[in-house]
């Protein structure tokens, strides 16, 4: 038997080239520990810039949902959530369990009635965007925060949304493009998409 050592080199040389490939690929795609995550203690969250945003929470009825939205506003630096109406407060331990611990780092107030805080809101210079589908709405990827401005996000209602009457008063309704047969997103979902959003926007 003769063997071609040429086609039999090139052979080895291809399969240890694509080893090699893979082996980069695994050593530089392996998953981070906790410990390397770069996670910064509560202290320093207090006193890290905030991004020029802030939650309002409209009538939430859903714990978990209140848990998450403390969740994502920690993950990008939120000056500050209102609970308003029936939204619950901590401590709860059914808000702690999607929150894991981000009701101690960002900052929190219960407010009775969402209207007021709009106000107050719009009286301190805040523009408020009423996250909603409406009439004359302004799809989020056609919209683009000014620079120095700061805004306000109400996410409304899991059943009824954000009320009208916030709605009225608000600087603007912005609404997430959806092309499916359900156009209905979980508020947390909405919330995530909405914080990512601006916050990219405000950082590019």
């Amino acid at each position: 038997m003769v063997v071609d050592f040429a086609k039999f080199w090139n052979f080895s040389v291809s399969f240890t080239a694509v080893y090699y490939a893979c082996l980069k690929i695994e050593l530089f795609m392996r998953k981070l520990r906790n410990n390397e995550l770069g996670r910064i203690s509560v202290d320093e969250f207090k006193k890290t810039s905030k991004t020029p945003i802030i939650v309002v929470l409209d009538n939430i009825r859903s714990l978990n949902n209140v848990g998450s939205v403390f969740r994502t506003s920690d993950a990008f630096l939120i000056e500050k959530i209102y609970l308003c109406g029936i939204t619950a407060t901590p401590p709860n331990k059914e808000i702690h369990k999607t929150a894991l611990g981000a009701t101690e780092s960002v900052t929190w107030e219960h407010v009775e009635n969402t209207l007021d805080v709009v106000e107050k809101l719009k009286s301190e210079n805040v523009k408020v965007l009423s996250i909603e589908q409406a009439e004359n709405s302004t799809k989020l990827n056609t919209f683009f925060p000014e620079k120095n401005q700061k805004y306000a996000i109400v996410m409304g209602n899991e059943v009824k949304g954000v009320q009208q009457e916030v709605i009225n008063v608000s600087d603007l309704c912005v609404e997430i493009p959806q092309l499916g047969t359900k156009h209905s997103l979980n508020i947390s979902v909405t919330t995530g998409v909405v914080l990512w959003d601006l916050f990219s926007k405000m950082n590019s």
